[in-house]
Parts: C-alpha cells; sequence; structure tokens
C-alpha cells in the first residue's frame, strides 16, 4: 500500500520525506519532518499523531531510536502502524507492527531510512535506500525523490500507486519544499518528477519572498510592478 523514505542531508541539516501509496492524498498525513529535528514517515493503518510525537521527543533530546521506542511502548492499536525516523545526528530506527499489510521490508543506509508495506517483494527497500545514496552532493529533494523511483524500478507494491509526496525542512518552521500529487492515475512519482523539475528553479525566490520580499523577484502577474 506504502513505501517511502526518510533522509537527513549531512552537509545541509536538511530533513525529508518522500512517499508514495495507493490511496488518495498521502501527503496529508503520512511524511513529516521538522528543521534542525528530524524527519518521520507515518503509515500503514496511519496515525498521523503519532509523527508529531516523535517529533516533538527527538526535539526534546532523545535520539530516532528512542523516540519510536518510548512512542510505541503499550500504545493501543500499535500492531497497525508502520514507522521511520532519522534525527539530527542522522541516527535512523523504525517500528513495524504485527499486523502490517502485505510483504513488508525496511532498509537502512547512511542517514536514511526506507520502508515500504504491500511490496512486490522485500527488495523494494533496498531499491528505494539505494536510490538515496546514488547522488550523496544532490540536493536532499533530489535524492529522496529518487528513492522512489529506485523503489518502483525495483518492483514497487504489489499494486498501482496513485498518490506521492516531497517534503523537504530546512532552516525555516516551514517547508522549504512541499510538493504533493493527491491523485493520478498513471505513474504519481513520474508527475512528482516533474513537479520538482518545475519547482527547483523557482524554490530560492519563493524563500525570499517569506523571508526578504524586497530581494523575491516579480513573477509578471496582473497588478504586480
Amino acid at each position: 500500500m506504502t513505501f517511502s523514505i526518510a533522509g537527513r542531508c549531512a552537509r545541509t541539516g536538511q530533513f525529508g520525506v518522500a512517499i508514495t501509496t495507493s490511496s488518495i492524498s498521502v501527503g496529508s498525513r503520512c511524511p513529516h519532518a521538522r528543521a534542525g529535528v528530524g524527519a518521520v514517515a507515518t503509515q500503514n493503518i496511519t496515525d498521523p499523531y503519532l509523527a508529531t510525537l516523535v517529533l516533538d521527543a527527538m526535539e526534546a533530546g532523545q535520539s530516532a531510536t528512542e523516540a519510536i521506542a518510548g512512542v510505541t511502548k503499550d500504545r493501543d492499536n500499535i500492531d497497525y502502524r508502520q514507522l521511520t525516523a532519522v534525527d539530527a545526528q542522522g541516527t535512523t530506527a523504525y517500528f513495524t507492527g504485527a499486523h502490517i499489510l502485505g510483504t513488508n521490508a525496511i532498509s537502512e543506509d547512511t542517514d536514511c531510512v526506507a520502508a515500504g508495506n504491500l511490496l512486490s517483494s522485500t527488495a523494494v527497500a533496498k531499491g528505494i535506500s539505494d536510490g538515496f545514496m546514488a547522488e550523496p552532493a544532490a540536493h536532499l529533494a533530489e535524492r529522496l525523490l529518487s528513492s522512489l523511483e529506485g523503489g518502483l524500478a525495483a518492483g514497487g507494491e504489489e499494486g498501482p500507486v496513485h498518490s506521492a509526496a516531497l517534503i523537504v525542512a530546512d532552516k525555516m518552521p516551514f517547508y522549504l519544499v512541499d510538493l504533493r500529487v493527491d491523485w493520478e492515475d498513471e505513474c504519481p512519482i513520474r508527475k512528482l518528477r516533474s513537479l520538482w523539475q518545475a519547482y527547483e528553479p523557482q524554490m530560492l525566490d519563493y524563500l525570499n519572498r517569506a523571508i526578504n520580499p524586497a530581494a523575491a523577484p516579480s513573477y509578471g502577474v496582473a497588478g504586480d510592478p
């Protein structure tokens, strides 16, 4: 039903998540990141609040391992959840409940953790993390997107995916990148790639609109001199 990656860029300190699933609007529920703290993916039978709890724990000084262990301990319905996290030191952690759907797998590598359920095979998780490691010098958003493409190339889900999302947290309390494909019949990962290609050249302009409007360029819309 879902595969994802949570990752960190050691060079920039950015955190992010890329995720795709068979259901609608995965970006509204499953990917979470916080500047200076870490990134969390919450999936399978999703409880978005778990991501908030894990990020809060990491912000309070716990490692990803400690945060996930604490949040999942004795929690109601936790056997239906799949969680991954990466913290400010690049430590990764995960939880996979006993009632996770279908074939599921985890793959950890430097600064990243990939997870999936209802996968075509367990090899998909490694395809995701291998995609993240392919170009270590690339922008984090590019590495995360390449991870989804790597998972798709390794076989993807048992059935078709319909939504996808990509987030990156940098230095501000809002996301530097927040791109979503809420429903796509063909290939939401390919559509997400096209959105990133359109957004990347404008990314810093939109950041300037928030922090330094005088330096932001005109976009030539009506009423914009």
